[in-house]
């Protein structure tokens, strides 16, 4: 970094700094958590860049009893945001009508009223009810059902439907 760099970087030196803290409550309807910083607990510390009640954007929600990194909006102590997380409980994500959306109990991803895992359990469901015309007439039997029926079962405990 060069002399003028260096100047710049002491000029816009921060008062308040990132501070490590404890997650002691999500709020995800408002995106919002409390964390606790020794004795001092901090409120509606914001989880994602914009908190406007909409849902159009990106949250990460992180473990009750994690560590994160907080820090302050302009240094003001009471715009607070989650800077880093120890540990994340779910990802949110929203830009439009797509939702992509997984924690520990799967994957969602969803554009408007559709969603990957509804999709999949639908065409596979219709392939488990194909029949061919042959030589000899039409087929009734699918030999390989047990083998969809399976990949149907794998992509249920993989996707989540909402």
């Amino acid at each position: 970094m060069d002399d003028l760099q260096k100047a710049f970087a002491a000029l816009k030196g921060r008062g308040i700094s990132t501070f490590a803290a404890d997650v002691i409550e999500v709020d995800k309807d408002a995106g919002t958590c409390t964390v606790q910083d020794n004795d001092i607990e901090y409120y509606n510390v914001q989880l994602s860049a914009i908190i406007d009640g909409s849902k159009k954007q990106l949250f990460i929600y992180p473990v009750i009893g994690s560590s994160v990194l907080v820090s302050p909006i302009e240094e003001d102590i009471k715009q607070l945001y989650v800077e880093v997380y120890s540990e994340v409980e779910q990802v949110d994500w929203n830009i439009g009508g797509v939702k992509f959306n997984f924690d520990s109990n799967g994957f969602l991803l969803k554009k408007e009223n559709e969603t990957l895992a509804k999709l999949m359990s639908d065409l596979l469901k219709e392939i488990q009810k194909m029949k061919f015309t042959t030589n000899t007439g039409s087929t009734i039997l699918l030999v390989n059902k047990p083998q969809f029926l399976a990949i149907e079962n794998r992509f249920k405990d993989f996707l989540k439907t909402d």
